[in-house]
């Protein structure tokens, strides 16, 4: 059986965030879509992240550190003159994190300017089982460059790839909120498996509960929603079947940072190897709470569960 192969969109920056010692901060790096793609390919899933980085060495430094997790760096394009984004990690008491980011000018921006990632892309078709991305994925573009996307997740899956969605909303990365929903709808309706946070689902459209959310997203059109509750587990639909998976006890919440990328990234292993939504979704949750449970964005290879 061949090793099943995954194109993930999106954009990774540089993370700074607390060290120890007081006012002292690490540097590493980060990005939803990045951090699940790492976390696939060390669960045995072949990745290939298609992005935009600078010439500095800091984007060297990125690619050779995703070279060395295995991923497949051949469509990280490359702009003279640029720098990435950088985002900066509030912890409080509790490990829930906030964000600041200084991303403006960062060249992902302009990945989907013209057709040249679209036709990178499309010429690998073949290799890929899935396409992943995320709402922070389409808040990065303009509408010209949003379409162009859209356009290559439609032939992605004329080709026979399906599509994951995680709408992982941030309200910081869009100017209104009504560009967010439309897109977000947009994607939606396209995707094969939604994997979204309840969280964020609500704070966009206010949805009254978990069962309430559910139900808009299976509207949707979608064959297989996975709707994250953080502690409280997750609920799943799949082929008209609804079920609760509860999630991990953790003794102690390091850092929240990631933990729904790697839940992602756990869930979708599992199932592109074949197993069933519950046992795909615990060892998600398995995944998360070893994240959960230190500081950053991606854990040691050797913290791996």
């Amino acid at each position: 059986m061949s090793r099943p192969k995954v194109l993930a969109i999106g954009e990774c920056m540089l993370e700074l965030s607390p060290a120890n010692g007081e006012g002292q901060l690490q540097l590493a790096y980060g990005g939803d879509t990045l951090n699940t793609s790492v976390y696939l390919s060390r669960l045995g899933i072949g990745v290939t992240y298609l992005t935009e980085l600078g010439d500095d060495p800091h984007s060297d430094d990125m690619v050779a550190s995703w070279q060395a997790e295995g991923i497949d760096t051949g469509m990280v394009l490359r702009r003279d003159g640029c720098l990435p984004g950088l985002y900066l990690i509030n912890i409080d008491h509790r490990g829930e994190r906030s964000f600041h980011y200084w991303r403006r000018e960062a060249p992902v921006r302009q990945l989907f300017d013209d057709d040249h990632a679209v036709g990178l892309a499309l010429e690998r078709a073949g290799d890929f089982d899935l396409v992943y991305l995320s709402g922070i994925t389409l808040s990065l573009f303009d509408d010209s460059g949003r379409e162009r996307l859209y356009e290559l997740l439609a032939s992605l899956r004329q080709a026979g790839v399906s599509v994951a969605f995680d709408s992982n909303y941030r309200p910081a990365g869009w100017r209104q909120a009504e560009a967010a929903r439309a897109a977000m709808a947009r994607l939606t309706g396209m995707a094969d498996l939604l994997l979204p946070t309840f969280e964020d689902e609500q704070a966009l459209h206010d949805d009254p509960d978990p069962a309430a959310c559910l139900q808009r997203l299976l509207e949707g059109g979608a064959q297989e929603v996975v709707l994250k509750r953080g502690a409280a587990g997750c609920t799943l639909s799949h082929q008209d079947q609804t079920e609760v998976v509860d999630a991990l006890s953790v003794a102690t919440v390091v850092d929240t940072t990631a933990a729904g990328d790697a839940f992602n990234a756990a869930y979708l292993a599992a199932r592109l190897q074949g197993e069933r939504p519950a046992v795909a979704a615990r060892q998600g949750h398995r995944l998360a709470a070893a994240v959960i449970g230190r500081r950053g964005a991606i854990i040691p290879a050797s913290a791996m569960p």
